[in-house]
């Protein structure tokens, strides 16, 4: 595969882990907060699966990234500091 598109895949992977980070802070403040245990219940599975996506798609991310021998990457380190991880 050619470098663009590898660089454009781990742009949409990016993009996917901000915007999951996102809704799991959403869901992150909403845990706990209401009076019925059972939507206190499905906020915690919402979560939970939110947390299990993003570490997923971390992993992709993860192979797909060049490998360099002094470590993270420039672009992969500005990626995960905006998404704040």
């Amino acid at each position: 595969m050619s470098d663009d598109y590898d660089h454009g895949r781990r742009d949409g992977l990016r993009l996917a882990l901000a915007i999951l980070s996102a809704e799991e802070a959403k869901w992150a403040a909403l845990l706990g907060e209401s009076k019925s245990w059972r939507t206190n219940q499905i906020r915690e599975v919402r979560h939970k699966a939110l947390q299990v996506a993003q570490k997923r798609i971390q992993t992709v991310l993860n192979r797909l990234s060049p490998k360099e021998e002094s470590g993270i990457s420039d672009e992969l380190a500005a990626a995960l500091d905006i998404a704040g991880l």
